[in-house]
């Protein structure tokens, strides 16, 4: 472990597979051959240049790409239409498609989700926007009791590929019902994928992805991080659905964070990394099905984890994580695993949310409390 140093007190404050024995050698050349194929074109595909875009502009983009490569998607909601969405991530998609393809609901989350299902069982992929993240609750029972269900419930002869946007959790000054992280409802729901973006360009790949995936996906994007700016390749030949990645290599504790708090979790190791720690950071991206390989290989290699969420402490999605450590790294483990998340009450007004949402000290302060001195000194005994 690197050095720890000592850090004054600080006042609260809010910042924002192998090869298996007896392989037939025709099946090695044919695997040879199809890697020597996607490698020469991998090399003659063009190549794309960087561009700077936000969130809002990159899931924007992602789904007018989606509109154009597949005449089967469709896009609907409140407002989505030719207003643009509230947060305008549908802006100019109803101009440019028509309004048979992008258009407007009535305000009734139930009866937008049980019309796409409807079309998702006659072919069509219908991507829906749940205006804000407790707009979405008349509508729960629909995303559990069906969409969630139905592939199931027909042995697998009718899939559903609906795609739920949902914008959520705070830090945009927004009141009640409109600043919830509802992640937990969702990823508790055998049938569902979750899954969140922590940034711009991991919002273009992953609604792609999303978009493309037989099974009903609940999409949560981060509200908080519309405006965040990357420059990025758009590009949805990145990661899987279904697996992290590492934002940032570290030593001594990993730091597993999703969604809004990806970019928290950065900025909190940027600010141990001055105070002695060396911090990796992993971004989850999909809640369910969960990454165990990647999360459990990074606690393992140092030995200690701190998750962060938005959500209430209790019940929140860190316990999941925290309890699949728990099971599968026990023996690697030098401290408990920590949570650093939203106070157990309902989300409180603008004015004070800034204290509600984990902060970089709050995470700096759950960083030192992984008993390095413990540590210390069984290495300074020779233990």
């Amino acid at each position: 472990m690197t050095a720890i140093a000592e850090r004054p007190a600080r006042t609260q404050r809010a910042t924002g597979g192998q090869a298996r024995t007896g392989q037939a050698a025709p099946d090695q050349a044919a695997a040879e051959q199809a890697a020597a194929e996607q490698a020469a074109a991998e090399q003659a595909a063009p190549v794309q240049a960087a561009e700077t875009v936000t969130m809002a502009g990159a899931l924007n983009r992602a789904l007018a790409d989606a509109l154009a490569d597949d005449e089967t998607v469709l896009v609907f909601g409140e407002d989505v239409g030719p207003l643009g969405g509230v947060f305008r991530v549908t802006d100019g998609l109803a101009a440019r498609f028509g309004e048979a393809r992008v258009f407007d609901t009535p305000l009734a989350e139930s009866g937008i989700v049980g019309t796409a299902i409807g079309m998702a069982m006659n072919g069509l992929r219908p991507v829906v926007e749940m205006q804000f993240d407790a707009f979405a609750y008349p509508a729960f029972e629909q995303i559990v009791s069906h969409l969630a269900k139905l592939r199931n419930r027909t042995r697998g002869r009718v899939a559903l590929p609906v795609v739920i946007r949902i914008p959520y959790g705070g830090g945009v000054g927004g009141v009640e019902h409109h600043s919830d992280s509802s992640e937990a409802y969702y990823a508790h729901t055998a049938g569902l994928r979750v899954v969140t973006p922590g940034t711009p360009g991991d919002a273009y790949t992953l609604l792609r992805l999303a978009i493309e995936s037989p099974d009903p996906v609940v999409f949560l994007e981060p509200k908080r991080r519309y405006w965040a700016r990357e420059a990025t390749v758009l590009d949805h030949a990145g990661p899987a659905l279904d697996r992290a990645v590492i934002r940032r290599p570290g030593s001594d504790v990993t730091l597993i964070a999703y969604g809004a708090m990806a970019g928290t979790a950065l900025e909190a190791a940027e600010a141990a990394g001055a105070e002695g720690y060396s911090v990796e950071v992993i971004d989850l991206r999909s809640l369910s099905p969960f990454d165990d390989d990647t999360v459990t290989a990074s606690v393992r290699r140092t030995g200690r984890a701190v998750v962060v969420h938005e959500a209430s402490r209790f019940c929140g999605y860190g316990a999941e994580v925290a309890a699949r450590l728990s099971e599968q790294c026990f023996h690697y483990l030098e401290a408990p695993v920590r949570r650093v998340a939203g106070f157990d009450i309902p989300y409180p007004p603008p004015h004070l949310e800034e204290y509600h949402l984990p902060s970089v000290d709050r995470i700096l302060d759950a960083i030192d409390s992984l008993q390095w001195q413990e540590t210390r000194s069984d290495a300074e005994a020779g233990r």
